[in-house]
């Protein structure tokens, strides 16, 4: 039977396949170290999940939640942008509690856009950037990455020459996959520029916390002018350690948030309750475990670095989130970042993300989560190492080593 439309709207889903093969590997009994999901493995703190079971207690929480998020919840969250940024949020009208920054991203996406409307958005980029707009109806004219001066060439020449003239713009710093962060200059030429030619700015601040070098990374928010035509988008999950909770946010233009909401409003009933409380009770606190769990994937991050290059897999340090973005290896490069991915979990256990997954801007890399102990990452060391050492004698047979793209 033929596939619905919006189905066959959406590319392939690569990241399936190495799920598949790792399903195989693990049932046939590999040890497989999962560096591919970015699935936080750190537990949620303790005083979070006390509040949660507090509350749930208390019969009148288990029923029909607000959609928009409990008016204590979007109150902390007005307050976490003001202590953090010094970005001041009215809370009924600027603030929407999501169920994690994804639901906001797609929804928002259902809110704005008409069949044809032209989206920039970065490649490669995390997936619900592109793909929620292209179930909505909308078209995707990828843009550059780095957040630096080559960034507004492509972007002007897309300004000009698509038709219909572009919707909005997508941006995501700290970057999911490739770890770049954006700076506050930067932000104020991406702020100057829509203004000018009048584009929506979606920001992803979703890893706002996870930061190892320099300065914290700042919000879109702090540029003057930037709430006439901006939301920005962060969640719980990373900063938290509260991935299966779904809490995160869209804040911003108030035209944009009322939009989101009505949408919303139609399409669930919001968070369950005790989660919501749980969640104020976790942004109304000191930041102490934020820096815990910063320290944590820091540590991780360094031990990869270390561990991966003197394996012959040069990983650059990332400088923020739980991700790193690492270039295949030279003599597998032409295989494309799939087949790299399918060769690493059944020759080295080791299952990691395809960069292509982001997009095709990506097919020279793979993702690396830090969602694995010290001690597993080593070993994931180890097995890549033992890999690349004997991939001449082993592979021989199996593909070509020397052919190049």
């Amino acid at each position: 039977m033929e596939e619905f439309h919006k189905v066959r709207r959406l590319p392939p889903y690569v990241f399936e396949q190495v799920n598949r093969l790792k399903a195989s590997a693990r049932a046939a009994g590999a040890d497989i170290i999962d560096l591919g999901m970015g699935n936080p493995d750190l537990p949620t703190p303790k005083a979070i999940v006390d509040k949660l079971c507090e509350v749930v207690q208390d019969p009148r929480t288990h029923r029909y939640s607000s959609s928009k998020g409990i008016p204590g919840l979007r109150r902390a969250q007005a307050g976490y942008y003001a202590r953090r940024f010094g970005v001041k949020l009215n809370p009924d009208t600027q603030v929407v509690a999501t169920l994690g920054s994804k639901e906001g991203f797609a929804n928002m996406a259902q809110a704005i856009t008409a069949p044809g409307d032209v989206i920039l958005c970065p490649n490669p980029t995390y997936p619900i950037h592109a793909f929620g707009f292209l179930m909505a109806g909308g078209v995707i004219r990828s843009m550059s990455v780095e957040p630096d001066d080559s960034f507004f060439g492509p972007l002007e020449r897309a300004v000009k020459h698509s038709i219909p003239k572009p919707l909005a713009l997508i941006i995501n710093y700290p970057s999911n996959p490739t770890a770049h962060v954006a700076s506050l200059d930067f932000y104020k030429d991406v702020i100057e520029f829509a203004r000018k030619h009048e584009l929506i700015v979606l920001s992803d601040l979703a890893y706002s916390e996870i930061y190892f070098d320099g300065e914290p990374p700042p919000s879109v928010l702090q540029v003057p002018g930037a709430m006439d035509v901006a939301v920005e988008f962060t969640s719980m999950s990373k900063t938290f350690s509260m991935p299966g909770w779904r809490m995160g946010f869209a804040v911003g233009n108030e035209r944009l948030i009322s939009a989101l909401t009505r949408v919303k409003s139609y399409l669930d009933y919001g968070a369950f309750t005790p989660i919501q409380v749980a969640a104020t009770h976790a942004l109304n606190g000191d930041g102490s475990d934020i820096a815990e769990v910063r320290a944590v994937y820091k540590r991780r991050r360094d031990v990869m670095v270390d561990t991966f290059g003197k394996a012959g897999f040069e990983v650059p340090p990332p400088a923020a989130t739980m991700f790193a973005w690492a270039k295949i290896p030279e003599k597998f490069r032409h295989l494309g970042s799939l087949e790299f991915s399918k060769l690493l979990v059944e020759k080295a256990d080791v299952a990691v993300a395809p960069g292509v997954g982001f997009g095709e801007m990506g097919d020279d890399y793979v993702r690396l989560a830090l969602v694995e102990n010290e001690h597993r990452i080593r070993q994931a060391a180890r097995n890549i190492k033992k890999f690349l050492s004997t991939a001449d004698e082993t592979m021989h047979n199996v593909i070509s080593l020397n052919t190049r793209r």
